[in-house]
């Protein structure tokens, strides 16, 4: 998983072929009137298999795929810009970049500084232990215990608003391989990831030594993101383009690539 790892703010233009990523020009979807005249930029936390990662020095995964199949439809162009998923809200208020996927779950306190679109994917929260450490069976065995977070995330939301409760002490870290390394190397007891990225780093690595914990913490699900009053148009776009997605069967074929039923 380290591998993944990438320098934050790089820079990547997708090169889409039917997509047609590049410079800045006019682009007409021949199925309707919307005119789009920039090359947006959208940002991606690319450390987030099955989401979106890096691999042959290519951006892979569900996020990557849906944005380029959606762009293609709706006749849109951009370029991703890969940064730490805590910089990227951030970056939405500066008007440093236009939009972003990146597994981001809709939250109320989201939806105040974005306009989010419809879910495109129900995911939910689990817990992550270290393999062999039948003590932790459930969310009832947390109290005491020592969490390990990616700043910025869910799981470091659902850690800071129960570790008054549980006496627990939270632990930050700046990527999801770190937080995971600390629990397989015992000097955290719990960490937090999204159910459906977990199952995937456990099933592409046996020797992951990382266990889920019990069942799901929570449910959410992830959508698109732009500044709130700020490209709607984009935002439209997404929301079209997925709904035509679901309807001709592409998406489900995205997501059965990289998440095996």
């Amino acid at each position: 998983m380290k591998k993944m790892i990438l320098k934050v703010l790089i820079i990547a233009t997708v090169t889409m072929g039917l997509a047609g990523c590049g410079s800045t020009s006019t682009s007409q979807n021949k199925d309707s009137n919307k005119k789009f005249t920039k090359t947006y930029v959208i940002s991606t936390d690319a450390t987030y298999a099955p989401f979106e990662y890096e691999k042959d020095s290519k951006y892979i995964g569900i996020d990557i795929d849906l944005l380029a199949s959606i762009a293609k439809l709706e006749g849109f162009k951009y370029e991703l810009k890969a940064m730490d998923f805590k910089g990227i809200i951030p970056a939405l208020q500066a008007n440093q970049v236009d939009g972003a996927i990146a597994g981001m779950g809709i939250t109320d306190v989201r939806k105040k500084v974005l306009d989010m679109s419809e879910g495109y994917f129900e995911s939910g929260l689990s817990a992550v232990g270290k393999k062999g450490n039948d003590k932790i069976k459930s969310e009832a065995d947390f109290k005491g215990k020592i969490f390990a977070v990616k700043k910025g995330t869910l799981g470091a939301t659902y850690a800071e608003g129960n570790k008054d409760k549980l006496g627990a002490t939270v632990k930050y870290f700046n990527d999801t391989a770190s937080m995971m390394q600390e629990v397989k190397n015992g000097n955290a007891d719990v960490t937090f990831e999204d159910y459906p990225v977990i199952a995937y780093m456990i099933s592409v690595d046996p020797n992951s030594g990382l266990k889920i914990i019990g069942n799901k913490l929570t449910t959410q699900n992830y959508a698109f993101a732009v500044k709130k009053g700020s490209n709607t148009e984009l935002i439209t776009a997404f929301n079209d383009g997925l709904k035509k997605l679901k309807a001709n069967g592409e998406y489900d074929k995205i997501v059965q690539k990289y998440i095996k039923k």
